[in-house]
């Protein structure tokens, strides 16, 4: 049910924004547009010749923003599709270059907090997990239907989770009784995998998992690198990448993708001249920046958030 209620607390607000928009009167695209937290900062600081272009897959955010952003003073432009066509989007919008580009990565609050999305592992609903509800590939699909050792791979790959292989084996043996349906469901196979003293510390046992099978559900991490080389190709020089992880294996691709791209020669060092011909795209904007401690006591769940900026350069 699509919906204008969309509550998230947009994280490193004031820092993202501020980073990335540099010209009151440029094009700048929130490709994660959520409830509009970073998007309703970053018209506020546009004028009339200024462009925002906000992209989300989410009905729900589409709704919200289109409320939200409804009297900015700049031109605005939302569209729901998914970020890994960003290029394909700002095409249709005939729109060449822009000035920023911002990515607040990972599930939102409203996502969360709206039991039957089926994000959560504190509340019992559907095992959903679809970022885009019109997709036909849920969390049902993978956990029913993923083999024993598909179940492993992605629970230690992207849950970073050491009882992956008991886990995958404690669902698979559930599911020959009866299919599991909901995330009540899978939460208490989780919990009879873990043994109790490995229960008592840390986050909650589901944590992991439930983040595993949401990456795979909807490909998460498969489109970060191409999507962030496309925001780059189309930044003015002078223009910011703004990208905010919450957990180390999206980190990971961000960062190592912003490296890559501020490189010169890739070359071997074995070779004794240069035969890439690769030149730097972009200069990275000093070290990561992270929450302050007093956004941290107004929302716990930024306490991982990193904030990467980068700016394109002439070659």
């Amino acid at each position: 049910m699509v919906t204008v209620d969309f509550h998230h607390v947009s994280v490193l607000l004031e820092e993202s924004v501020s980073a990335m928009v540099t010209n009151p009167a440029g094009v700048y695209v929130d490709c994660t547009l959520g409830g509009s937290g970073h998007a309703a900062q970053i018209v506020g600081r546009l004028n009339s010749l200024g462009r925002f272009i906000g992209i989300d897959q989410d009905p729900a955010a589409i709704k919200t923003g289109q409320v939200r952003l409804a009297n900015a003073s700049c031109r605005v432009d939302i569209v729901q599709d998914n970020f890994q066509n960003i290029g394909r989007v700002l095409d249709n919008l005939h729109i060449s270059k822009v000035d920023g580009i911002l990515f607040d990565l990972g599930v939102s609050s409203h996502q969360l907090d709206i039991a039957e999305r089926g994000f959560s592992y504190m509340q019992d609903a559907p095992l959903d997990m679809r970022m885009d509800p019109m997709a036909n590939f849920s969390a049902y699909d993978i956990v029913n239907d993923y083999s024993e050792e598909q179940l492993t791979q992605i629970i230690r790959e992207y849950g970073e989770d050491r009882w992956a292989k008991r886990i995958a084996q404690f669902i698979v043996k559930e599911r020959l009784i009866e299919p599991i349906g909901t995330t009540g469901q899978l939460v208490t196979v989780i919990k009879k995998a873990i043994p109790a003293a490995a229960r008592r510390d840390g986050p909650h046992p589901a944590k992991r998992t439930f983040q595993a099978i949401r990456i795979e559900v909807n490909n998460e991490l498969g489109i970060l690198k191409e999507a962030f080389m496309t925001s780059v190709e189309r930044l003015a020089v002078g223009g910011r990448l703004c990208i905010i992880t919450f957990h180390s294996l999206e980190d990971r691709i961000a960062k190592q993708t912003m490296q890559y791209m501020a490189k010169g020669c890739i070359c071997p060092l074995s070779l004794p001249v240069c035969m890439c011909d690769h030149k730097p795209q972009v200069k990275i904007l000093g070290k990561p920046r992270v929450p302050s401690a007093i956004e941290l006591e107004e929302n716990p769940r930024a306490r991982s958030a990193k904030l990467r900026v980068a700016e394109k350069i002439g070659l």
